[in-house]
């Protein structure tokens, strides 16, 4: 009847759809902050149980310098806050009501724009009705930072099939988390990580697709707009379930703790302590770096491991070498780097508990 006639008075699809969108985006911004949530616990427990355990690590690929286990995982924990930190900034950015701009120049009725905004929530109004109705800035800004994040799960993912290759070794997947082979009994393939990994292409696909839509579209509002909604809903799928996989996989990994130590102890990985200790001794880390080169690669043409070679070989590179060089292992290495941020036990153990309180303080409910 007339009633329901009056009902699109002062009201526009241009500026529904925009306030609709941000609704939407607010609350699956927040819903990926709690999924987060979620996987930095599950990565936080893990480190826990793993503060003694050594690991290899890398640059380039490469062994480098002995790490602890859990310092490696918080890395990601890192991560994760970071990407809580961009979802949290989207909410907020979305959080700016349009309704009331009409299809671009506002309306002529006297609306009480504020009482709307209450009403919905909103803790701010657009202040141009042009750009309130044309705007996407905050949709990109979600596929922005589920881009991030899914890359961020994209090297967790693959450090997961890395690390439980033969050639690593460092891990073990449950069944529920691998598949087999059609044609291969022996394969106990890690699919799950796998696709994780993929995933992060359909993410940075989809934050292409709505930068490509927006980048020529004169002001105010235009059809091509349409199409930010298949992107934006297959990204929040994507996330989210990839999310909930993640979390529940983190806390079946199974590491091989023997064989990870094993890798940080063999080989030339403290190379870099026998060019500390000769800077100890008084050498410039300049000359110290070349004398321990030409040691390893003297080693290396005797496939001798630095674990099996006398003092009097190192002083073949420096007379600066002493007995306190026969001492050196991995655990002494990892003991060294003892500053903020590193990977010394003591300076872990702070970050766990550190990180430990971050989930207390912004994520109480689920934390204990």
């Amino acid at each position: 009847g007339p009633a329901a006639g009056r009902l699109h008075t002062a009201r526009s699809r241009n500026d529904q759809v925009a306030t609709d969108m941000r609704l939407f985006v607010r609350t699956v911004s927040f819903a990926a902050v709690d999924g987060l949530r979620g996987l930095q616990a599950a990565v936080l427990d893990l480190a826990e149980t793993h503060l003694g355990t050594l690991m290899p690590g890398y640059t380039h690929l490469q062994r480098a310098q002995p790490v602890l286990l859990a310092h490696h995982l918080l890395a990601y924990f890192e991560m994760f806050e970071r990407d809580i930190q961009r979802f949290a900034t989207t909410a907020e950015r979305a959080d700016v009501l349009p309704l009331g701009s009409g299809a671009l120049a506002g309306v002529p009725y006297p609306i009480d724009r504020e009482v709307v905004a209450e009403e919905l929530g909103f803790s701010s109004l657009s202040a141009n009705s042009i750009d309130a109705v044309s705007d996407r800035d905050f949709v990109i800004d979600f596929h922005a930072s589920a881009a991030i994040l899914m890359t961020h799960i994209s090297r967790l993912a693959e450090e997961i099939i890395l690390w439980s290759s033969e050639e690593f070794g460092f891990l073990r997947l449950p069944p529920k988390f691998a598949t087999g082979s059609s044609i291969m009994p022996q394969k106990s393939n890690p699919d799950i990580a796998e696709l994780a990994r993929a995933r992060s292409g359909r993410a940075i696909g989809n934050l292409v697709s709505v930068l490509a839509v927006m980048k020529g579209l004169p002001l105010s509002y235009n059809r091509d707009l349409q199409e930010d909604k298949q992107p934006l809903f297959d990204t929040v799928s994507n996330v989210m379930s990839t999310l909930e996989v993640l979390t529940a996989m983190v806390p079946s990994l199974q590491f091989d703790k023997d064989r990870m130590e094993a890798a940080a102890s063999a080989g030339y990985l403290l190379a870099t302590d026998l060019a500390d200790h000769l800077v100890g001794k008084g050498l410039p880390f300049r000359d110290a770096h070349q004398s321990v080169m030409a040691l390893v690669e003297y080693a290396q043409s005797r496939d001798q491991p630095l674990a099996s070679m006398t003092l009097d070989e190192y002083r073949r590179f420096s007379p600066l070498f002493d007995e306190a060089v026969l001492r050196l292992d991995a655990r002494s290495s990892v003991a060294s780097r003892d500053v903020a941020g590193g990977t010394a036990p003591g300076r872990v153990r702070d970050a766990l508990k550190q990180a430990r309180r971050i989930l207390e303080e912004e994520w109480p409910a689920r934390s204990s």
